[in-house]
């Protein structure tokens, strides 16, 4: 069973420092102790998910930690920048993050059941505990939702630049690596040998001379040869897969049940890798798989000069004067910014009971005739350009000062709070990570002495 919270003494040792970096630092967690106290539905929508982690009944063993404690770790987690093992370190280092944590005098948690932790928590639990902390700050006058604006960015997740070829390696290496472990268990069911260089060697040759005109049928030549190879490989797989349904050895069916999982990607990749390098086709992105490892990666282009396409997930962010981020979206699949204006305000209004008065974006959240009108019978200064010159023609120049304001948060959340690359595996890790690094920033804004 995991207690919830209990009583402990905290901060009682820790007396001002001479060094303006740690007293600081003391300050900004004494500040974000004392949001968490003033707010506890934050930790009543926390424990709900992190009693999943608890085995037995009611009466059975008490947890060594409760979901108080673990939820603040998680928030040094965010703070500090750290991984999960380096979380770990640093507070078992510093007894003033000790005493944050409120852990009395018992150890720290191993990096292993923080991460455990970590996935406990859902997003949908993340974004209604930072719309807990936004209608708490709305009511104790914090913040002013009156005004607020929004922008879109782009949170990249944790893969290599995809191309054909080294997507065709990543599969015959993952299914090279997996099938050897399963031949060490079952012989019978893998008699064939893998010759891992000679895939490789095909992929940095055709990395190697793809921009050379003189070299285009060799790299054709070695373009049939890989896929032929991983195709393969991947129904040797499919052969083992099935065979090890049957096996005795409840490791041999783990493994096949892993090789089962990447196989419809694997057989993704050689069709599209066929279609656009031997038959010449433009094969859409919605057709494509961009990395093994993490499947739901979306290919988004921004029109950036010096980075046209990027890899990952759009997050859309409201935000108020005070720099509060007032609602979220992690899109699975990606929306067009003027489709999501309207809903913006739709959202404005269920979290804080009326539109907001004033609302800027860029000329990309500029909506449809009907929609805008729609939208500006509800919001009274609709601060969003059809064209760039409106800034200037048409909109007070205050309100362009007022959207500019957002680029610089979105830039501290990608800088100090992992936003910029996400470090966690799967769509929903990767969606709560988003939510966990907002409601951080949060906590440290308010955190801060008013006025």
């Amino acid at each position: 069973m995991r207690q919830k919270r209990e009583s402990v003494l905290c901060f009682e040792w820790s007396g001002a420092s001479e060094l303006k970096i740690v007293a600081a630092h003391r300050r900004k967690y004494k500040g974000i102790s004392h949001v968490l106290d003033k707010n506890p539905a934050i930790l009543d929508l926390a424990d709900r998910d992190l009693k999943a982690l608890s085995v037995g009944g009611a009466k059975g063993r008490k947890a060594d930690f409760t979901s108080e404690n673990l939820l603040r770790a998680l928030i040094v987690h965010a703070v500090e920048g750290e991984d999960f093992r380096g979380t770990v370190v640093r507070i078992a280092e510093s007894p003033f993050l000790q005493d944050f944590l409120r852990l009395g005098d018992r150890p720290v948690m191993d990096f292993t059941f923080l991460d455990r932790a970590f996935g406990a928590v859902r997003p949908e639990t993340w974004k209604r505990i930072n719309e807990v902390l936004a209608a708490r700050a709305a009511e104790t006058k914090r913040i002013d939702p009156s005004a607020i604006r929004v922008d879109t960015t782009v949170v990249e997740t944790t893969i290599h630049y995809p191309t054909d070829s080294s997507l065709l390696w990543d599969g015959w290496r993952v299914l090279s690596r997996l099938l050897g472990e399963g031949r060490k268990r079952a012989p019978a069911l893998c008699p064939h040998r893998f010759h891992d260089r000679k895939a490789k060697g095909l992929h940095l040759r055709i990395t190697r001379y793809t921009a050379s005109p003189k070299r285009r049928r060799f790299v054709k030549r070695c373009w049939r040869k890989l896929i032929a190879r991983v195709g393969w490989i991947a129904g040797v797989a499919q052969g083992f897969a099935a065979e090890s349904r049957r096996h005795p050895d409840l490791a041999v069916q783990g493994i096949g049940a892993e090789i089962q999982g990447y196989l419809p990607l694997v057989r993704t990749v050689l069709s599209t890798a066929e279609r656009a390098n031997l038959r010449s086709e433009t094969v859409p992105a919605r057709e494509r798989v961009f990395s093994l490892f993490e499947p739901h990666t979306e290919l988004i282009k921004r029109g950036k000069p010096r980075q046209p396409v990027e890899f990952g997930h759009v997050v859309m962010l409201s935000q108020t004067r005070e720099k509060f981020i007032a609602d979220y979206e992690v899109m699975e699949h990606r929306l067009s910014d003027p489709e999501l204006t309207e809903e913006v305000v739709n959202r404005h209004e269920r979290l804080f009971g009326s539109p907001p008065e004033g609302m800027t974006g860029d000329t990309g959240f500029n909506p449809k005739a009907e929609v805008r009108e729609a939208v500006q019978a509800r919001v009274k200064t609709l601060a969003i350009p059809r064209r760039l010159s409106d800034w200037t023609d048409v909109i007070d120049a205050a309100w362009q000062r007022f959207r500019a304001g957002i680029e610089g948060t979105i830039s501290v959340l990608k800088r100090a709070y992992r936003l910029l690359r996400c470090p966690y595996r799967t769509f929903k890790h990767f969606a709560s990570g988003v939510g966990l690094g907002i409601f951080a920033h949060n906590l440290v804004l308010l955190a801060r002495p008013s006025g």
